[in-house]
């Protein structure tokens, strides 16, 4: 897949640009002149092999110098994007549109097409979707692993709630253990005959519910396993970092993706809503509000490693000392670390160490 600078103006470089909104079942595409914005074609293709090999067949007709703009290059138009990635295409990242770009309400989804191309052309900065390989495995991976852990928590907390409420006869054999013992000792637990309904069915269903949470904790630790390899053969110096383990570094990874994607440093920290957004109004031109866009994930990564190192890491710790005196409050040390943390990780991403480092 041919990639574009950051900087580049589409209309240099392209005679149409190809915008297409995504669905489950169904893609629709929008021909659109690079140098007037005007329509030249429109179709609607089943989202199979087939139907993509018909929208590029469509669009060959209309010109060799394309890009093509996809809303959900990750999602519902992940299999497209893989095509023209085969096929050396330029491929730019969209997001949905804007409900207030939308004149008059208008929707359809030809005229998302159209304004995906239109958006397009007029951003200053152009977005490249991320790649697959190491980086998608590891997605899958820590997506998965999430919904376990999830899961394993969600099941130990109606655990405990159902031994608080428990007949006296089950609550006693609990009485004293952390959470931890509390599972193994449910999951051990046999029914006797000569218990009433109501005993026996709760023991039978925190049993249950015991060796659920079980299942699911041991597939996240394989999940976890299978993350720390990919990690350690892709990028093993993150691994180097205080703070950084295998589960932070992998959702850093995810979300930069590979070098160019991200064109600086500030739009990396923005990305992670760790860069702090003006509010300036009037004479007042020091006044700053808190990011709460960006990737959610990447923003608990950072928090997660500022969080160890002021627990861990003695530096950490003595910038954490000296900001107290300034005046500055924890919250605020906090967000100052994750924009400090959150450059450095983009320097050290964008410049992997060399072989003869390692050595």
């Amino acid at each position: 897949m041919t990639s574009l600078t950051d900087s580049i103006d589409l209309r240099e470089v392209v005679d149409v640009v190809i915008g297409v909104d995504t669905h489950v079942h169904t893609h629709s595409a929008a021909v659109v002149d690079a140098r007037t914005g005007g329509v030249l074609g429109e179709i609607t293709v089943e989202a199979t092999c087939e139907g993509y090999a018909e929208l590029i067949e469509f669009t060959e007709r209309h010109a060799a110098l394309r890009a093509w703009a996809i809303e959900g290059t990750g999602s519902h138009g992940a299999g497209l994007t893989r095509v023209l990635s085969e096929r050396s295409e330029v491929v730019i990242e969209l997001d949905r549109p804007v409900r207030a770009k939308r004149r008059n309400g208008a929707k359809s989804d030809p005229l998302d097409a159209i304004r995906a191309a239109r958006e397009a052309l007029a951003r200053p900065r152009l977005g490249t979707p991320r790649t697959g390989g190491d980086r998608q495995a590891l997605a899958v991976l820590v997506t998965a692993r999430r919904s376990a852990i999830q899961a394993a928590g969600d099941a130990q907390r109606q655990l405990f709630a159902l031994i608080i409420a428990a007949p006296e006869q089950i609550r006693s054999r609990f009485r004293g253990q952390q959470l931890k013992t509390m599972i193994r000792t449910a999951a051990a637990m046999r029914t006797h005959t000569t218990w009433d309904l109501e005993t026996t069915t709760t023991v039978t269903t925190l049993r249950t519910l015991a060796r659920r949470s079980q299942h699911l904790q041991a597939e996240a630790d394989d999940y976890e396993k299978t993350i720390t390899a990919i990690v350690k053969s892709w990028r093993p110096d993150l691994l180097d970092q205080p703070g950084i383990g295998p589960i932070t570094a992998a959702i850093v990874l995810c979300a930069w993706s590979h070098p160019g994607r991200i064109h600086s440093e500030a739009a990396f920290a923005m990305l992670a809503g760790a860069a702090p957004i003006p509010a300036n109004s009037g004479q007042t031109t020091n006044r700053y509000r808190l990011n709460r866009h960006g990737d959610r994930q990447l923003n608990r990564a950072l928090h997660t490693i500022a969080i160890t190192r002021q627990r861990c890491h003695q530096p950490t710790r003595d910038y954490t000392a000296r900001r107290a005196t300034e005046g500055k409050n924890p919250r605020e040390i906090r967000r100052c670390l994750k924009r400090y943390i959150a450059r450095d990780l983009y320097r050290r991403l964008e410049n992997p160490p060399s072989p003869l480092d390692a050595t």
